[in-house]
């Protein structure tokens, strides 16, 4: 029997996952572990290996789609199995095209527009029509490429989920009606939010408004989006567009125009389901916890010379560089050792809830990416020593960037750190990271003059690395004096520190 592909949950909050990319087609050739697909969510972007060894047999859920937790998108034929053959598509027929269920909730959907009428020529993943519901307005790519042959559904009709609203024919091969994007069970792609394949990461930077049809062409010709005006709607670019640009300038991005402005005074622009999701988390933290913020400034002197004076034989050594984070890092997991209830959880109605002491220490360390922000997290850091620690933290941020995080290393985490001063600010006043009870927020670091007092109690000014440190903290689980005592631990570990570097 095939092996079933499903979407993976990516933390313990995640319940959907959207698939970004597809790495390999039916019929392909595809190795245990070996990458198959790209998913997105609200905390990770990441590839998700193949269960077995074999071939990928079928794709369920298409590229742009989201979908629940544990739902097959697809299916490996093992070693010794083939896959089966798709049937052809019914001559009288053609391939049904359904209305889409955009939402678990949606239950129909109105058709506002036809964007190819009978007779025509269509192309796959070429916009087909539009729909609105209570909740998105979209438009629907063609499943196959063939001709419209016949629209069942007029404009204005409001029609419930799975309705054959259009017929194509002259579809050749085999018939995908059933696992096609416009299918029940799938959304499609409106706007393009998150770079597609390798050879669109140019597009991370800005956020491009196309057709899959229209990245596609891009794709087939070299050409990067940037380059190319958007005549539609809100700077969308059209199939149009990009044919015009490939006529006049050619394919690749030789003697492109200037590019147009990333975002348009007055241009409405929807987030990205990442930032749809962190922006929910966030409000949800802030009505949940009675935030309250402490801030201390740390002399930093002392890690930066040792760090300055050790750092190319620490690297030697491990091979990864030494940055402030892993000392900040072991400060931390030493002041939650010596208070616990920064490193606790509430559980339960406030009537009746009880506090959880964690047994382990899971840091969540904060990265920025261009496209959201994710806490992979480093487990059980009260066992690892410094090195290790290092080289921790250096992975999960280099494969957080790269797409490659497993789905359980960003669930769990029991404290956060998040580095708001490598941007250049003095502190942040950092939300906290539900469901735990503390974040602590890293400032820049800057050289200032500093009153210094000797054993004798004389006085004098030197140049210090000074640092701001600034706790949140939930009030319903600690108190100012809790706050206080862990911060006075973590400035106390840094300004004196003592600890070996392997």
């Amino acid at each position: 029997m095939p092996t079933d592909v499903i979407m993976p949950q990516m933390g313990e909050s995640i319940v959907e996952g959207t698939i970004t990319q597809w790495l390999k087609k039916p019929g392909d050739r595809v190795e245990k572990d070996e990458p198959l697909f790209e998913i997105s969510t609200d905390k990770v972007d990441a590839e998700i290996p193949s269960p077995i060894a074999g071939t990928l047999a079928e794709i369920r859920i298409a590229a742009g789609a989201t979908v629940a937790i544990n739902t097959v998108v697809g299916q490996i034929a093992g070693e010794d199995e083939a896959p089966a053959a798709p049937e052809a598509p019914a001559a009288s027929e053609g391939v049904e095209v359904v209305m889409p269920q955009m939402g678990e909730s949606i239950v129909e959907g109105t058709i506002t527009k036809w964007l190819k009428q009978p007779g025509d020529k269509v192309e796959k993943d070429e916009p087909l029509f539009e729909i609105s519901t209570d909740k998105v307005d979209a438009e629907i790519p063609s499943p196959v490429s063939g001709t419209l042959t016949e629209i069942r559904t007029g404009v204005g009709q409001t029609v419930a989920i799975n309705t054959v609203v259009a017929l194509i024919g002259g579809v050749a091969g085999a018939a995908p009606a059933v696992h096609a994007p416009a299918a029940a069970h799938h959304l499609p792609t409106p706007v393009l939010t998150i770079p597609e394949p390798e050879e669109d990461a140019q597009l991370a930077g800005r956020r491009l408004r196309s057709s899959p049809l229209v990245r596609r062409i891009a794709r087939e010709n070299q050409l990067d989006l940037r380059q190319v005006a958007g005549s539609g709607s809100g700077g969308r670019i059209t199939k149009e567009d990009v044919l015009r640009h490939l006529h006049d300038y050619g394919p690749g991005n030789a003697n492109p125009p200037q590019p147009a402005a990333s975002k348009l005074p007055g241009e409405l622009v929807p987030l990205t389901k990442m930032r749809s999701i962190i922006a929910q988390r966030m409000v949800e933290s802030k009505r949940i916890a009675p935030h309250v913020h402490t801030v201390y400034k740390i002399d930093m002197t002392r890690v930066a010379q040792l760090r300055a004076n050790e750092r190319a034989n620490f690297e030697k050594r491990h091979g990864v560089k030494l940055t402030y984070m892993p000392f900040i890092a072991a400060a931390t997991v030493e002041a939650l050792r010596r208070f616990p209830i920064l490193n606790a959880s509430l559980e339960g109605d406030a009537g009746a809830a009880s506090i959880r002491y964690h047994r382990n220490i899971n840091l969540g360390i904060a990265v920025a990416l261009d496209w959201g922000l994710i806490v992979p997290v480093v487990r059980e850091a009260e066992a690892r020593s410094f090195s290790n620690l290092a080289k921790t933290i250096n992975d999960l941020a280099a494969r957080s960037r790269a797409k490659k995080l497993m789905p359980d290393e960003t669930a769990g985490s029991t404290f956060t750190l998040t580095n708001s001063g490598v941007f250049g600010g003095e502190y942040g006043t950092p939300v906290i990271n539900q469901p735990e009870s503390a974040i602590l927020a890293i400032g820049g670091l800057r050289k200032e003059p500093v009153v210094l007092t000797d054993k004798d109690g004389n006085d004098s000014i030197a140049i210090r690395s000074m640092q701001y440190y600034c706790l949140g903290f939930d009030h319903r689980l600690i108190d100012g004096a809790d706050s206080g005592k862990f911060m006075t631990i973590l400035k106390h570990v840094l300004e004196h520190w003592d600890k070996p570097l392997d």
